[in-house]
């Protein structure tokens, strides 16, 4: 999909991949994991950023995950409630169910859109890791 090419951020974020090199994972599980779901590698294993660059960095993160989550939670009842017609109650009940079911998602989302924020994808820095490394 041309949105979503490699060395685009949005590539980055919703496939949950290092936002330097776009190769090495960010998170230890799969993206709908509820195993050590919000265990982060340290380190990028392509390119070697670290993920965790100083200690509280994905505070910010929080902020993001908030107002991401209000919005979409305000826009999926008016869409089920107004527009399709569904009861208050139906449309809240499967709001809870959708975000019981992708909080996971969610949290890795908003750590991605973060780190995006503040990492430049570099082709070069895989290219100088491996060069590196024996």
């Amino acid at each position: 999909m041309h949105l979503f090419k490699k060395d685009s951020k949005r590539y980055s974020i919703f496939y949950l991949k290092c936002p330097r090199c776009h190769e090495g994972d960010v998170f230890e599980t799969g993206s709908w994991s509820f195993v050590r779901s919000f265990d982060m590698l340290q380190r990028c294993p392509k390119c070697d950023l670290n993920y965790f660059p100083e200690p509280g960095y994905y505070y910010g993160a929080m902020f993001i995950s908030y107002i991401w989550t209000g919005w979409f939670c305000l826009l999926f009842v008016a869409l089920f409630h107004w527009w399709l017609g569904f009861s208050q109650t139906v449309a809240f009940s499967l709001l809870g169910a959708f975000i019981a079911l992708n909080f996971v998602y969610i949290f890795r989302i908003s750590r991605m859109m973060w780190i995006n924020l503040h990492v430049r994808y570099n082709v070069k820095a895989i290219e100088k890791h491996r060069a590196v490394k024996p």
